[in-house]
């Protein structure tokens, strides 16, 4: 009969975006073992390796993306700055420039595997579907903003091209530049 869990799938994968914040592409299975105060043994057995730990983040991140975004919409009485935060959220959890860049850094080693490419393609989708979504709900106060699948796909390259480029010159907060970007785009949907 095989042992129970005593660590969720859920904290090692958490674990591994912890170290992948701090070490970048370079992280180990060791480290995450660390991180979750387990063996590296027990990182293993659940995930095979590096490359399938990289893919249950990957899906982890699939699975969440609308749903947090959603809860950033929903938290904003207002639908454009419902979209703002629909907008940024994903993004602005990635924490100080160091971090990010470190994160980047493995999102290029990442679409250099087939399988994690196909996985951060839906990871993507996922995220331009819901907020397709908050830009149809908030196409009333935006009488300039394009149909809402552009719209989002313009939304969700700038908050990746933003944070790419904060990463590398990091001036203030990514938060606050992520918002100043997505606001200046939705005032000019705002005039039309």
């Amino acid at each position: 009969m095989p042992r129970p869990k005593t660590i969720s799938d859920q904290r090692l994968i958490e674990a591994t975006s912890l170290v992948i914040g701090r070490a970048g592409p370079g992280f180990t299975l060791a480290m995450v073992a660390e991180e979750a105060g387990v063996s590296v043994g027990t990182v293993a057995g659940r995930f095979g390796s590096k490359a399938g730990l990289l893919r249950a983040l990957t899906e982890r991140g699939i699975d969440q993306a609308a749903p947090v975004i959603r809860a950033a919409w929903d938290a904003e009485p207002d639908p454009v700055a419902g979209l703002r935060a629909a907008a940024t959220v994903l993004h602005a959890a990635l924490g100080d420039a160091r971090e990010a860049a470190n994160h980047l850094g493995q999102l290029g080693v990442d679409l250099q595997d087939p399988v994690l490419r196909e996985l951060l393609g839906r990871y993507y989708a996922a995220m331009e579907a819901e907020l397709a979504a908050c830009c149809a709900a908030a196409r009333e106060g935006l009488p300039g903003m394009p149909a809402p699948p552009v719209a989002a796909r313009v939304l969700l390259g700038l908050a990746n091209g933003a944070a790419l480029d904060w990463s590398i010159r990091p001036l203030g907060t990514l938060a606050d530049r992520l918002g100043e970007d997505v606001d200046a785009v939705l005032a000019c949907w705002r005039r039309g």
